[in-house]
């Protein structure tokens, strides 16, 4: 039978059993009035049936115009018993009037009115707290009051999970904040079974026809409430298309200070992994009352560093930062997060290293996390001479500068793509993870390198491109079809710089660092599910088109070369990178990097890329590259 078939039948069951007790009540509410008066009159049983059926046929239609014989007994509240009693008055007013012009309600006693009315409520009553006390061992909820802006949902979630959220919605107090249908768990075996009361009705595969017979049952689309292991990019992928086909709305269901509530659907929603929640307490050891300095302070990355580090309990922090309005605002907002804490805003670009060592000296901090870059591919292909003086000359001024004044601790900021990269940003990048840790070798300073993939929300990254172009009406482009890239969270970046910050403990040599981020996530499959988190149905909708892939652009992004190996750290979900063999610094090297600055002061591109290809071996200036083992 199709879902609308059983919403019908089960529609038509709640309509056949409230009929019936219409019928009883009417027939009670007549015989206790003539037993006790022992003034039966002469038709009893004709003028009895006759008037149950008209009070049968008035209770009808007046269940049909409230819309009672939608109710699902399982799920009543206050509002379906206050229906119930509306129900009960309109079919009395209808009632009156017919039977009144019918025989002037000669026989009929006038307490049969009101009796039937009470005998009627009291059994559709006990027939819903039945069901209830059946399937929730909560009878009287039928008379508890529901909040009126709690939406209703399907939820799905495991059953441990589920088992978990609905406790705390039934405990919540000033009513649950989410009106639970029914529950769509991972096995989605034996349907019918109940989680604290909500039936189950079904697995993954089951929640097209669960959707269709709720929306006939309830006259609305429910909906979609996601928690728990669903809330990863296969089981999200699955529910968003099944959703938008219906226009019905995924949430996601989290927690907060006011306890469970819905909250929108997020881009970190569809990584193909959890959120790596990593270890706070090595993190909190090391920057308890320490002066941190974050270059890049006022970008995504470097914002979220100083955030975390004013959670962390770091004393002072000084941030230096080459746009205005980025450092005021993040300047800004730890003065309203923490009045009494000491920042210090400083101005200035990485290339500028008297200025940025002139700082260092001033602040002395211990913990120095280099986060500036240049990291727009696309844009570094078209000016690599400022790509190299940023992502080159301004690490070497970093790490130099840190050393300098003493600092305990260095971090530098990588990416994917410094692994066999196609792109100045990415050759850049490489070139500068080899310089700090040439730098770093026989200092006494602890060196910490981080490798990680596209950050979510970004600026430059495709989430709030496809946000726009969706909001716009689309198109929505893609550079390939099959393009992957790795995904993490603005958070788990920052967490993650923090985190190898504590690991590395060994002075005069760099540690480099990687985030387990699971599988690479295809952009197309990310660019459909951003469409269907707002409703609507890719190609169908919102059309997605492919402009070919941009200068230095690669289908795949990789985490390490061939030649190095990925080791445990003991924290989950950070890895160590480890080379098969120590790398030495090749002989002229620190000539070859003055010669490539050289260059590149002098805007001389096509010397500085043949002067970078010759420096990262493994970059592929014009399809060419080599070996870097």
């Amino acid at each position: 039978m199709t879902p609308r078939g059983d919403a019908r039948r089960a529609m038509a069951y709640t309509l056949t059993f409230d009929a019936v007790m219409a019928f009883i009540a009417m027939g009670l509410a007549l015989v206790v009035p003539w037993a006790l008066s022992a003034g039966w009159p002469e038709d009893a049983l004709s003028l009895a049936f006759n008037v149950c059926i008209i009070f049968t046929i008035c209770g009808v239609v007046a269940l049909v115009l409230l819309g009672v014989h939608k109710q699902v007994w399982r799920h009543s509240g206050w509002p379906d018993a206050m229906r119930l009693v509306q129900a009960g008055l309109l079919t009395l007013l209808v009632f009156l009037p017919i039977v009144f012009l019918l025989n002037r309600l000669n026989g009929v006693p006038r307490s049969a009115l009101f009796l039937a009315i009470i005998f009627w409520l009291a059994l559709m009553f006990s027939g819903r707290m039945i069901a209830l006390s059946r399937s929730t061992n909560q009878p009287f909820q039928l008379f508890t009051p529901i909040r009126a802006d709690a939406p209703a949902a399907v939820l799905i979630a495991g059953q441990e999970e589920a088992a978990e959220i609905l406790r705390d919605l039934q405990t919540m107090e000033g009513g649950a904040a989410v009106r639970v249908l029914g529950v769509i768990e991972a096995e989605g075996a034996e349907p019918g079974r109940a989680i604290r009361g909500v039936p189950v009705l079904g697995g993954l595969s089951d929640l097209p026809n669960v959707l269709d017979v709720l929306a006939v049952r309830y006259d609305r689309m429910p909906w979609v409430a996601v928690a728990g292991s669903f809330r990863i990019q296969l089981g999200q992928t699955e529910i968003l298309a099944v959703a938008s086909a219906r226009k019905a709305e995924v949430m996601a269901l989290g927690s907060g200070k006011e306890g469970l509530h819905l909250q929108p659907v997020k881009p970190a929603d569809l990584l193909s992994r959890p959120v790596r929640m990593l270890d706070a307490r090595p993190v909190e050891s090391a920057l308890s009352g320490q002066h941190v300095f974050i270059t890049g302070a006022g970008g995504t990355i470097g914002s979220e560093l100083a955030r975390q580090c004013l959670t962390y309990g770091a004393n002072q922090m000084t941030l230096y930062e080459g746009s205005e309005f980025n450092l005021y605002s993040i300047e800004l907002e730890l003065y309203e997060r923490a009045p009494a804490f000491s920042v210090t805003a400083q101005l200035g670009d990485v290339r500028d290293g008297t200025l940025l060592k002139a700082t260092m000296e001033t602040a002395r901090p211990e913990t120095v996390i280099h986060a500036a870059a240049l990291k727009h591919v696309p844009l570094m292909e078209q000016n690599p001479c400022e790509a190299i003086l940023t992502n080159v000359s301004g690490a070497m001024h970093a790490i130099d500068a840190a050393i300098a004044v003493g600092a305990k601790r260095f971090v530098f900021i990588s990416t994917d793509k410094a692994v066999d990269p196609d792109n100045v940003m990415g050759a850049t990048k490489r070139l500068a993870e080899l310089v700090i840790a040439y730098r770093a070798q026989g200092q006494p300073i602890s060196v910490s390198m981080v490798r990680f993939g596209n950050v979510l929300g970004s600026s430059g990254s495709v989430v709030p491109l496809f946000e726009r172009q969706i909001g716009a009406g689309g198109p929505v482009t893609l550079t390939h079809e099959e393009v992957t890239r790795y995904f993490m969270t603005v958070e788990e970046a920052a967490g993650l710089v923090l985190q190898a910050s504590a690991q590395t403990k060994t002075k005069g040599e760099a540690g480099l660092y990687v985030l387990d981020m699971g599988l690479p996530i295809r952009i197309k499959s990310l660019a459909e599910a951003m469409i269907r988190m707002k409703g609507m149905v890719p190609e169908l909708d919102i059309k997605i088109e492919t402009t070919g892939l941009r200068p230095g652009e690669k289908l795949h992004e990789a985490l390490t070369y061939p030649h190095e190996r990925l080791d445990d750290t003991g924290v989950e979900g950070l890895r160590v990178v480890v080379p098969e063999a120590r790398r030495s610094e090749p002989e002229g090297f620190w000539k070859d990097l003055d010669a490539l600055l050289t260059l590149a002061r002098a805007r001389d591109r096509n010397a500085a890329l043949s002067a970078l290809a010759d420096l990262v071996p493994a970059y592929r200036l014009n399809g060419d590259s080599q070996d870097e083992r």
